[in-house]
């Protein structure tokens, strides 16, 4: 499994669909309409490709990456377009929380094109978009310049693949015009994190690891927004995060690649989550006697769902994404706390 397939799959229900503000209701956001709120002030996004000036309210929006669809469309403007994502997808062909809440907005489901290092460049131009959300996604400098040859393209901060979740969400709001919205969406994010802590976890500390083929380990770092997920519940990170951070960061990865030699480190980690990229992979990384000997693989107190649609789902803090996920995440983190019992 790439790295690049571990950022942006392994990147890694009753869809509750948000009571959206009566300006974002009012607007038909489909492929085929839209019509601007008169009142939108021109916004400058600078980011670690250079910068976004939006002029006008988008209408025709397109996501790259992960996360922007999500909260495009919780703002009230579904995509016209998006990046397809086929791993995380269920049989309608898109990720379950997408599909649901666009069909109850009744809009059209944002056409998919392909993306990562086959990029439909052409796709993109096609579907004449206003602007372009990236703001969690690995494009590249060569990349960028083309995407903002169509349209003022929004990429991520400082490094690929690497923002907080609030952040995400606050800009695309401003990006969208809809700034004090997403703080909106940003605190009800927040009181649903804070609603489903369990006071059971304190002191539970965990690490969240990867791998990316036989003998490799990596440990993501307590921003990444999948940790940041199940901080927020009221588990740990285990603080050796800290130190792997000095010695073995992998850029644009949010992680620390330590490599299987060096599993002794997550020794004192009381849980352990992870995902695989599917059964073949799954069985031959447990198959690694140093991998199945980390005292909480060991003991079973591992949360490792299979499956796809979930594994992203709970990769993804947003405002479709969360109550999605925490619903299922919770019973599985529970199962695997009880092994520390016996």
């Amino acid at each position: 499994m790439s790295l690049p397939l571990v950022r942006r799959a392994l990147a890694a229900g009753t869809l509750i669909v948000l009571a959206f503000t009566a300006s974002a209701c009012g607007q038909n956001s489909s492929a085929d309409a839209g019509s601007a709120s008169g009142d939108f002030t021109p916004v400058t996004i600078k980011h670690a490709l250079g910068e976004a000036v939006i002029e006008s309210e988008p209408q025709r929006v397109v996501t790259l990456g992960q996360g922007s669809t999500e909260t495009a469309i919780a703002l009230g403007k579904t995509p016209v377009g998006m990046e397809e994502y086929a791993w995380g997808s269920d049989d309608t062909g898109y990720m379950p929380w997408i599909y649901d809440a666009v069909k109850e907005r009744g809009d059209k489901l944002p056409e998919q094109f392909q993306g990562a290092t086959e990029l439909d460049v052409e796709k993109i131009a096609s579907l004449n978009p206003d602007v372009i959300l990236a703001p969690w996604s690995g494009i590249t400098a060569d990349q960028y310049k083309q995407l903002d040859q169509i349209a003022p393209t929004v990429a991520y901060p400082k490094e690929p693949w690497t923002i907080k979740w609030d952040e995400q969400i606050t800009t695309i709001g401003k990006a969208l015009g809809q700034e004090d919205e997403s703080k909106k969406l940003v605190e009800d994010v927040k009181k649903q994190l804070n609603d489903a802590k369990r006071p059971e976890y304190k002191g539970l500390t965990f690490s969240f690891i990867y791998n990316s083929g036989p003998g490799t380990l990596g440990v993501f770092y307590p921003q990444e927004q999948r940790v940041a997920m199940v901080s927020a519940l009221g588990l740990t990170p285990d603080p050796v995060i800290e130190d792997l951070r000095k010695e073995y960061d992998a850029p644009g990865t949010d992680s620390a690649l330590i490599g299987l030699e060096n599993a002794d480190k997550l020794n004192n980690s009381d849980l352990i989550f992870t995902f695989y990229s599917d059964p073949k992979n799954r069985k031959e990384i447990e198959s690694q006697s140093v991998y199945a000997n980390i005292p909480a693989i060991k003991a079973g107190a591992v949360v490792a769902p299979e499956d796809q649609p979930f594994v992203t789902g709970s990769s993804i803090i947003n405002p479709l994404t969360l109550p999605w996920a925490l619903e299922r995440y919770v019973p599985m983190i529970d199962e695997a706390v009880k092994k520390l019992d016996k």
